[in-house]
């Protein structure tokens, strides 16, 4: 199992690129596969 996960600072930067229409599709997956290593929160 992985237990490592993406810190703050680094989700809120993930989030803002998938928002933001001027990155590259790659970019956006890895933005989105950084957001799944997040805490799940309630």
């Amino acid at each position: 199992m992985n237990t490592k996960q993406t810190s703050k600072p680094v989700a809120s930067t993930a989030s803002k690129v998938l928002k933001d229409g001027r990155y590259s599709p790659a970019s956006k997956t890895c933005a989105g596969s950084a957001l799944s290593q997040t805490k799940k929160g309630k």
